[in-house]
């Protein structure tokens, strides 16, 4: 399983990668939304974990970019941000995230949660369109 991690904070970005290696996933890592949408795109990724605000795109920015786009549609998204209002989430659901958790985080919980939209039997947790 392959894992794209989008975090412009080089320590998170390294605590990321570093939980997501010792579970065992195979881990890419960009350190703003440009970068990150050109690698959802090109490297296939199973899963995309997007932080908000980065330079270039925003996570949400990203999200959508790849919701519209055929290649990367179907790819799980999940939203790891410090933006904790319900208006943040509400929106980052919108965009089509598929998951989001609030830094900070605990590197347990973001390991499950990997674990479980990367499962090859679980659809996306996306809610559907009203």
């Amino acid at each position: 399983m392959k894992v794209l991690v989008v975090e412009d904070d080089v320590d998170i970005q390294e605590l990321v990668v570093s939980l997501l290696t010792r579970a065992g996933y195979e881990v890419l890592a960009e350190g703003n939304g440009d970068a990150g949408l050109a690698a959802a795109l090109t490297q296939q990724p199973d899963l995309v974990i997007l932080d908000w605000m980065m330079p270039g795109l925003s996570g949400v920015e990203v999200c959508r970019a790849m919701r519209a786009d055929p290649r990367a549609k179907d790819i799980a998204v999940l939203m790891l941000t410090s933006k904790a209002q319900e208006a943040d989430i509400d929106q980052a659901f919108t965009a089509g995230a598929d998951d989001y958790m609030v830094k900070p985080f605990r590197g347990r919980e973001l390991v499950s949660r990997v674990q479980t939209l990367t499962a090859k039997d679980v659809g996306p947790r996306r809610p559907a369109d009203s």
